[in-house]
């Protein structure tokens, strides 16, 4: 099921209803990557999405609007993302389907910083990134994604826009994290989770790092890969 939650034709959200499920579902929150980009969509989480509505989780797969020629970009996106919580806040009201108590925002590499960014004053209560982007700045300067940041943020971002879209410069959110990444990673360099969990640990923030040997940027949203299987296990203790 396809729900809107804007005008735009990006602002969707693809819903799963959890399988075999006779009581209140968690929520999972989907969020994509792609740096941002309108090159890709909310479909490259639709594995995970399956997976965890087989799992009883009613899944929430956010689509969002991308720079290109979609009309994204900071803060818009951002915007969007929140405003998509918003609505899932006011579903919850007259959907006894839903279990609010427990809404994990999983996001990867882009869609990991939009969770981040995003999880203060919603309902999410624990986020699970997956080689998340944290620092812009960071990011930006070394070039990755293609130079995706600039896109996103405008031509010569200001010092200080640098530090408000970036999750490493907004500690602490208040919320648990389950932060994985693999030491393989050739899109988002694994040293940007190692340093994030470290920063968001000493601001507060309760972080459980896991860092997977051999895994590479895609391995963390493949459902048949450890790296997932992971995360998929720690849910199912009832995390977050």
């Amino acid at each position: 099921m396809t729900t809107t939650y804007g005008e735009h034709p990006s602002q969707i959200i693809h819903r799963w209803d959890p399988e075999g499920a006779d009581a209140p579902a968690p929520v999972a929150v989907l969020l994509h990557g792609g740096w941002w980009r309108d090159l890709h969509d909310a479909h490259l989480m639709d594995p995970l999405a399956r997976d965890l509505a087989a799992g009883g989780w009613a899944v929430w797969n956010i689509e969002y609007r991308r720079t290109g020629t979609d009309g994204g970009g900071w803060p818009r996106t951002r915007d969007d993302v929140a405003r998509a919580l918003d609505l899932l806040a006011a579903t919850a009201e007259s959907d006894e389907r839903l279990d609010t108590s427990r809404v994990v925002s999983i996001g990867h590499s882009a869609g990991g910083h939009l969770a981040l960014m995003t999880a203060a004053d919603s309902p999410v209560t624990s986020v699970v990134p997956l080689a998340p982007i944290t620092d812009l700045r960071r990011c930006a300067e070394a070039g990755l994604g293609e130079g995706a940041v600039e896109p996103f943020l405008g031509p010569v971002p200001a010092p200080e826009l640098y530090t408000e879209s970036s999750p490493v410069h907004r500690l602490p959110f208040g919320v648990p994290q389950l932060l994985v990444h693999g030491d393989r990673d050739q899109r988002v360099p694994v040293e940007h989770s190692r340093d994030y969990a470290a920063a968001a640990r000493s601001a507060g923030d309760p972080v459980d790092y896991r860092e997977i040997s051999g895994a590479d940027h895609f391995a963390v949203i493949d459902p048949a890969h450890a790296a997932w299987r992971s995360v998929r296990d720690t849910l199912a203790t009832g995390w977050g």
